[in-house]
């Protein structure tokens, strides 16, 4: 009765068709879209990486050279390559010419990257052996290594010293005119001091400048700043050198600075109508010598004064040529503004700017041939052009250049 029953309230079985049985699945070739809830329109879309346009990195100005291709004047930047060649040799001769005996420990020269000029975390006395003929090491008694001057470099310094002695009225006659040309008429000794390579001025100059009592004097400032004061003004000195190449040549004079005057188009100028239009900008020249310090500081003789100042500054370096540091370091005796790169670079006539755009260099043209060859050089230059001849040399090199003294 049971099994009655279940077949009664079940129903019957279904019946299985023997080729659904024996063949598989069908499926269907084209898949059913997938139906979502909600809607993705919202979602950004991920370009992969392998189809993303590669950009360009932007080269650093650390490392980007201020002059394009065509406008690179070779000479002037291996000029400034050598600078940084022999950076070792003039920051080490400056450190070790002032320590006792002109000798420094090894040790204490490997912790004295900056002050001795050699990269960071390099040995030191890589550098050293780099000069064989400038420097030498030495094993003293104490069984420590030394490193000083060699016997052939202590005699140019000597001849170095009387260089120095020979110029020092040249060399005072140009603080003086710096002196004029700052804003107050005085300068902190600080920076004159720092400077002293560019315009050679001796070491010792802070010490000097009581033989000039009418020229100088020296006061404290509030914070306890030491500044040298100009005390008397000479009119004699108060002539750039633009004003005095203006009396000889005229016309090199108007061509140095370009100082263009906006005109429309419809005006239909021709070269020689532009060039005597800018001449109204041009000149008059505004003396460096004047007190640039009122002038508003966008206005064209406020400019005119600040590439007048620089052009001066130049002229009294012993080189006719600075780097951004210097140029920096006189940015508020002689009102000039962050601006001096682009103004620099809007003179290409008078002025090169040579290096990287964070660390440049600006020439004066006119001082050098074609060649980049300084036409009228200084002691001071011949002197400086001679150590470095001798500082390549390595066929003079004595045995390993240590020796033992007691």
């Amino acid at each position: 009765m049971a099994w009655w029953w279940r077949r009664f309230t079940l129903g019957p079985k279904p019946k299985v068709s023997l080729c659904k049985t024996l063949l598989p699945p069908i499926i269907s070739s084209t898949p059913k879209p997938l139906i979502s809830s909600f809607s993705t329109s919202f979602l950004p879309t991920k370009t992969p990486k392998k189809h993303k346009k590669k950009s360009k990195n932007k080269e650093s100005p650390r490392t980007k050279l201020v002059q394009s291709e065509p406008n690179r004047l070779p000479h002037f930047e291996l000029l400034v390559q050598r600078d940084s060649f022999f950076r070792f040799l003039t920051r080490s001769k400056d450190f070790l010419s002032k320590q006792p005996d002109h000798v420094l420990r090894l040790d204490d020269a490997g912790k004295l990257h900056r002050e001795l000029g050699f990269p960071r975390g390099r040995k030191v006395l890589r550098s050293i052996q780099r000069h064989p003929l400038i420097f030498e090491t030495y094993r003293h008694t104490d069984r420590k290594m030394w490193f000083g001057f060699t016997e052939f470099m202590e005699d140019l310094l000597e001849e170095e010293k009387s260089i120095m002695e020979s110029m020092e009225t040249e060399r005072f006659t140009t603080v003086r005119k710096l002196l004029m040309m700052s804003a107050k008429k005085r300068i902190p000794l600080s920076k004159i001091h720092h400077c002293r390579a560019l315009f050679g001025i001796p070491d010792d100059f802070r010490d000097r400048v009581s033989k000039y009592p009418n020229y100088f004097k020296i006061g404290v400032e509030d914070d306890g700043k030491r500044v040298l004061e100009l005390v008397n003004w000479d009119p004699v000195l108060a002539v750039s050198a633009l004003e005095r190449d203006f009396m000889i040549d005229e016309d090199r004079v108007k061509k140095a600075f370009k100082f263009p005057v906006k005109h429309g188009k419809d005006l239909d100028l021709d070269v020689d109508d532009v060039r005597k239009l800018n001449l109204l900008n041009t000149l008059p020249l505004v003396s460096p010598y004047s007190d640039g310090s009122g002038l508003d500081l966008w206005t064209l003789q406020a400019e005119k004064y600040r590439v007048g100042v620089l052009h001066e500054f130049l002229n009294l370096t012993l080189e006719k040529r600075a780097s951004i540091h210097h140029i920096v370091e006189f940015k508020e005796e002689f009102s000039l503004t962050k601006h001096a790169y682009q103004m620099l670079l809007k003179q290409p006539r008078t002025f090169y700017l040579a290096g990287t755009e964070m660390n440049w260099a600006v020439f004066l043209k006119d001082a050098y041939d074609e060649n980049g060859v300084l036409m009228n050089k200084d002691p001071q230059v011949v002197f400086n052009e001679k150590l470095y001849k001798y500082a390549e040399m390595q066929d003079m090199e004595s045995d390993s250049g240590i020796r033992n003294k007691r």
